[in-house]
């Protein structure tokens, strides 16, 4: 079985060069279902490991637009419909430099499992642009997405393909995508999640990632007899899933003592409080400001700046029980894994997506301590999307508090999933093939079931 795990990443790695994150989340996810694949022949017979890293589609377009000073823009956009075997495509938009097909492909991958986890009926698709948000008018924001759209709207619908936001896709991006969607297709559907809540939006769906995340290391916690309750915690990020993880972790009784961007990095020894964090916000999500600009009012915090050539990240390496990176992937690599394993700490809980390297996570498997993949942890976000697509089925709005269960609800199911694979395929206590197991026999089974499509 070795063997053929082997072959398959080798074949997977020469079909796919220079994708080095796809190579990664594949590896991750194949190196746990050997065990499986052992025991259901029936999936090797029908390819199914085979069918899954391929994509049943790929789009790549150009976006040509119009900055402020007339000069013409050209971007590149991407939507990657990864698989379908359990409901439309779901899955984010990323406006960011650093994206390209790789990327596309493995956060595409990565979330056929975490959907399938949320128990809903969604299948896993990714998509994004190169294009940077940061340093843009409204006006030039508004123009790129409304060319972004004017491609992508023919291939998405509520019951094809359902986008949402990612980095660098927020409230207002989303915004100007629905209304150039609703003005081509020439209808008003549930056709992308995040709206704002006077036109199809959901109560909590902001603040869903974040909440999920620590919501799944409650359960962690809870299931060894402990609770975050005065627990030191390292948060990255500075974004939505960050900000939000802070808040829920403050809520229930942590202590946040870090935050940051791509510029640097932020160290509170007193721990954030709901001012503070406040103020983030309104750094953050109101000026489009730096996170060192948090200095301004709060002096006695400690200001790290990023070192493109440094081979660790200086946030990891101060001493805390809980680690939650929220920023982007491969933000923790080995070198800061050991780093937080002699500190002491308890676990690490990914809020982003991949944001542990392949060595990384051997470091913390190897420590035995506790560690959510992104998959199960992070899935928050995607299940209240869904929770936003049956409302909009519906023509419904559910209470804050209504929505705020079923989240609670769906990562408490997402972790006794992951603890039930994980006893059943003989790796008690290890989240990551848990997760991994469990995502794939739902998709793997309605993959059986459908035929060879």
């Amino acid at each position: 079985m070795q063997d053929y795990v082997a072959s398959l990443l080798t074949q997977v790695k020469a079909k796919n060069p220079a994708e080095p994150e796809f190579h990664q989340a594949v590896q991750e996810v194949v190196d746990s279902l050997s065990v499986v694949i052992d025991r259901h022949p029936e999936f090797r017979a029908a390819k199914i490991l085979e069918r899954l890293v391929e994509a049943e589609r790929i789009l790549i377009f150009r976006v040509p637009w119009q900055d402020d000073q007339g000069q013409v823009q050209v971007n590149r956009g991407f939507r990657v419909q990864m698989n379908s075997a359990i409901g439309p495509y779901k899955g984010g938009l990323r406006f960011h430099p650093s994206v390209n097909l790789g990327i596309m492909k493995f956060l595409a991958f990565e979330q056929v499992f975490k959907n399938s986890l949320t128990t809903l009926p969604m299948g896993g698709g990714k998509g994004g642009s190169d294009f940077d948000p940061k340093g843009k008018s409204d006006s030039e924001v508004m123009r790129f997405c409304q060319s972004f759209m004017s491609e992508l709207f023919r291939h998405i619908g509520p019951h094809t393909d359902v986008p949402a936001g990612d980095i660098g896709v927020g409230g207002r991006e989303i915004g100007f995508l629905f209304g150039q969607y609703k003005r081509l297709a020439n209808e008003f559907t549930g056709v992308l999640t995040g709206k704002g809540l006077a036109w199809g939006g959901s109560l909590i769906r902001p603040e869903a990632t974040g909440y999920g995340t620590v919501y799944f290391a409650a359960e962690m916690l809870a299931a060894r007899g402990l609770t975050l309750e005065g627990r030191v915690c390292l948060v990255s990020g500075s974004g939505n899933v960050a900000q939000f993880a802070a808040e829920k972790l403050l809520e229930l009784g942590a202590r946040v003592v870090t935050l940051s961007d791509s510029n640097g990095h932020l160290y509170d020894p007193a721990g954030l409080d709901q001012d503070k964090l406040a103020y983030v916000k309104q750094i953050k999500n109101v000026r489009r400001g730096r996170i060192r600009e948090y200095l301004e009012k709060y002096p006695e915090a400690l200001y790290t700046e990023t070192d493109p050539g440094a081979d660790h990240n200086p946030l990891w390496a101060h001493k805390a029980d809980l680690a939650f990176p929220c920023a982007t992937q491969n933000e923790i690599n080995g070198k800061d894994a050991a780093a937080l394993i002699r500190n002491g700490i308890l676990s690490v809980v990914e809020g982003a997506n991949m944001p542990t390297s392949l060595e990384g996570v051997e470091e913390f498997l190897g420590a035995g301590i506790l560690y959510a993949p992104g998959k199960a942890s992070n899935a928050g976000g995607v299940a209240t999307s869904g929770l936003e697509m049956a409302q909009n089925a519906m023509r419904i709005n559910w209470p804050r508090d209504e929505v705020d269960s079923r989240l609670r609800h769906i990562m408490k199911s997402i972790h006794q999933a992951c603890m039930d694979a994980a006893d059943t395929y003989g790796c008690p206590g290890n989240y990551v093939a848990g997760a991994n197991i469990a995502g794939f026999m739902k998709v793997a089974n309605a993959m059986l079931d459908q035929g060879l499509v």
